[in-house]
């Protein structure tokens, strides 16, 4: 007998669990006394009545749950939530250590609940819906008996999306203490292993660079020890099938919502089986969950694509942006801004402020931002983190004297913080000594001269909560840039007995989720931007309460081809800042003409960061014409869909396309790295347009079928020198 709901049936005389995600099928089905088998994740599929799913064999090696059968082994079993020590020999989804010492768990199925909608995960951000018609949500309910543990595996499927979202949570209905060693979010056991991995590496100033690889007998990770999701990993893996690439093939896309210590990992076992698993980093992590108490994991968000890598990027750019991204400006053009830190660094007075903001007024910018040093005595990362007062040597008039400047101009203001941290030359500091993450008896490291605030403690997160409302409250401010300059070390808290501290770190994700929402809320006009270092926690869970993350600090034009690029793979650009800053680049020290510069930043939500009051008059006039050429093609850039052209990381070139929803108009980039002899003509073949339509090419009034576009392509012209790049805009004819 079926279920009733249109998107998750469950047949109750097979025992199967049939989720549909608009062109997705995934499929469980309960075996023996309670197990969970996963069965498939794929293709969409009508109905599922295959009946010999399941082959069992008598395998060397493997134990046996029932004596009488020796072909029965979890060990070879594919599960959705396995456990170790009972004939798995695999990596365990957790792993719950008893009161006795022992680790043995038994989880089996009891009940589950069908219903429609998505309920919100308590105290972390997740993906969301706006009406319950939009997906249905299973809960199944796996309950180990003896100890009285409850964990519920929580489904959501979205109906208009190939997205389907996983957690856990678990319950202590027992009377013993329990010690949670491990809790991932979320398992998947695949057939086969004949798959690529795909992650994306880095390190500051080099953020989500793609690496792929096949998967190899064994386990393959990506994790984060750093306390945040960081620069060096990104929270997302890959699946691919070897014939994948951005336009064909089979693709399985795993992100973590969740800005935290992480793991995501592939285990191909000795029968050639791949093991995916993500969740919360079990390295130095551990809960205690007293007889009463619940555990909520972080949500992974899972995407199917049978048409490569270009359409898992675009249902996740179209999820993140309408249903994790919230708020007013969720829907709303950005704003183009100038920010004064590679301009000033720290310094500047409010002479030099009015003046930059002054010239970008002339230029069309819209929006000023007014970076570090603006408060106590900060005149360099030495000091003042806390101690969010006005900086009254530089600002004499004050804070709001200065936004009304900017606001008399006709732009909005921004402004800088850095919540998060505290120095030790500080009021905070030294009125709370003790407030900051640190162990006993051990001398604390320091990062760019600062301490991490210990956001497990309630009181640290009122202070902070209130001090930043303060500021906000001060003068109508427009726009927060939210930093967070250094990683996690010697991770404790005064507050938490020995047996908690390894809660620390997640409690602190918890502290600033909370933080984030309430001054989210109570400043709902504000466009917060998420920063730390630039692309450190570039991830959905901080996307959750910002709409945009400044993409890296590294703002070289050609050093941000490879990394805009990364960063789509998940990500949507309207979340990602891009801005034109001066040469030679103070990260690299490179050149490039304020074409290329201009080009690469309007691939994202545009700016500057320079001093405009520097630029001569055929530069003005230049970012005159860009500014021009953004707003026209803004709604656009930050709202169509993406199609990646040429992989910079695998040539010369880069090149990519954004096309309007309704397939009317397109703008298309091309870039050139390095000039060479001799070199073959390019032709550029197109994507994402109309077949059928007639398409104008507005810089030359050429008109092209937009098959021909596609297919046949347009020739790049010659062009001569270094760091080139061109653009190709297109209206339906």
């Amino acid at each position: 007998m079926l279920s009733e709901f249109t998107n998750i049936y469950f047949d109750s005389e097979k025992k199967v669990f049939h989720l549909k995600a608009k062109d997705t099928s995934y499929i469980m089905r309960i075996i023996r006394d309670g197990y969970l088998a996963h069965i498939y994740f794929g293709k969409a599929i009508k109905e599922y009545n295959i009946p010999d799913d399941l082959i069992y064999l008598d395998r060397g090696f493997s134990p046996n749950p029932y004596e009488d059968d020796r072909t029965f082994s979890l060990d070879t079993l594919p599960q959705e939530y396995p456990a170790y020590g009972n004939t798995d020999f695999r990596s365990p989804a957790y792993q719950i250590q008893l009161e006795n010492g022992s680790t043995i768990t038994d989880l089996r199925y009891k009940k589950h609940r069908i219903f429609k909608g998505k309920p919100k995960l308590e105290g972390l951000p997740a993906t969301y819906v706006e009406s319950d018609d939009e997906a249905e949500t299973i809960e199944i309910h796996m309950v180990d008996d003896l100890i009285e543990l409850k964990v519920i595996l929580s489904y959501t499927v979205y109906k208009n999306f190939n997205v389907i979202t996983r957690t856990a949570k678990f319950i202590n209905n027992g009377n013993e203490k329990l010690k949670i060693l491990r809790a991932l979010s979320m398992n998947i056991d695949f057939r086969n292993a004949d798959f690529d991995f795909l992650h994306l590496h880095g390190a500051h100033c080099r953020e989500r660079h793609i690496e792929r690889r096949s998967l190899f007998t064994g386990i393959q990770s990506i994790e984060s020890r750093r306390g945040a999701s960081s620069h060096q990993q990104n929270p997302f893996i890959a699946l691919l099938s070897k014939n994948a690439d951005e336009d064909h093939g089979e693709v399985y896309g795993f992100n973590l919502v969740y800005s935290g210590n992480f793991i995501a990992q592939a285990e191909v076992d000795q029968f050639q089986t791949t093991r995916i698993q993500m969740g919360i980093n079990p390295f130095d992590f551990s809960w205690i969950l007293e007889p009463g108490e619940e555990f909520q994991c972080p949500e992974v968000v899972l995407v199917y694509s049978s048409n490569g890598l270009g359409e898992m990027s675009r249902i996740y750019h179209d999820l993140y942006r309408t249903r994790l991204c919230r708020g007013v400006y969720r829907d709303r053009e950005r704003p183009i801004l100038i920010n004064n830190w590679e301009a000033t660094y720290f310094d500047f007075n409010a002479e030099k402020i009015e003046n930059i903001a002054k010239s970008a007024k002339e230029l069309g910018i819209e929006l000023f931002v007014l970076d570090d040093g603006w408060f106590s005595r900060r005149d360099d990362d030495k000091s003042s983190l806390g101690d969010w007062f006005v900086n009254k040597r530089k600002l004499p008039y004050g804070l709001k004297d200065i936004v009304d400047k900017v606001h008399n101009l006709g732009m909005k203001f921004g402004l800088w913080v850095e919540p998060e941290m505290v120095s030790e030359d500080s009021e905070l500091f030294r009125k709370h000594p003790d407030w900051f993450l640190h162990v006993p008896n051990r001398k604390p490291s320091v990062g760019r001269n600062q301490l991490i605030l210990d956001l497990s403690r309630k009181e640290v997160c009122d202070e902070v909560i209130k001090m930043i409302s303060e500021v906000l409250s001060s003068a109508p401010i427009n726009y927060v840039k939210w930093d967070m300059n250094r990683h996690m070390t010697e991770i404790g808290s005064k507050t938490l007995p020995g047996e908690r501290q390894r809660e620390t770190a997640h409690r602190y994700m918890l502290g600033l989720y909370r933080v984030l929402e309430e001054l989210t809320s109570a400043f709902p006009n504000i466009l917060f931007e998420g920063c730390s270092g630039g692309g450190g926690r570039f991830d959905p869970g901080m996307l959750y309460y910002m709409p945009q993350t400044w993409t890296s600090d590294n703002t070289d034009a050609i050093s941000r081809l490879k990394i805009q690029y990364g960063t789509s793979i998940v990500y949507p650009i309207i979340t990602m800042g891009a801005h034109v800053s001066a040469i030679p680049n103070h990260q690299v020290g490179r050149g490039a003409s304020i074409d290329i510069r201009g080009h690469v930043a309007m691939s994202g939500n545009f700016g500057y960061e320079l001093d405009l009051t520097k630029l001569t008059d055929e530069e003005k006039l230049k970012v005159k014409e860009q500014i021009k050429l953004y707003k026209d093609i803004r709604r656009l850039i930050q709202f169509g869909d993406f199609y990646r052209i040429i992989n910079p990381f695998e040539t010369n070139e880069a090149a990519w396309i954004f096309v309007s929803k309704d397939k009317t108009e397109a703008i298309a980039f091309y870039f050139r790295v390095l000039g060479e002899a001799n070199v073959p003509l390019r032709i550029l073949r197109l994507k994402g347009l109309d077949g059928n339509r007639k398409y104008e090419i507005i810089e030359t009034g050429s008109v092209y079928g937009g098959d021909e576009l596609m297919n046949v392509g347009i020739s790049i012209p010659y062009l001569n020198g270094d760091f080139r790049s061109r653009v190709f805009r297109l209206k339906e004819k």
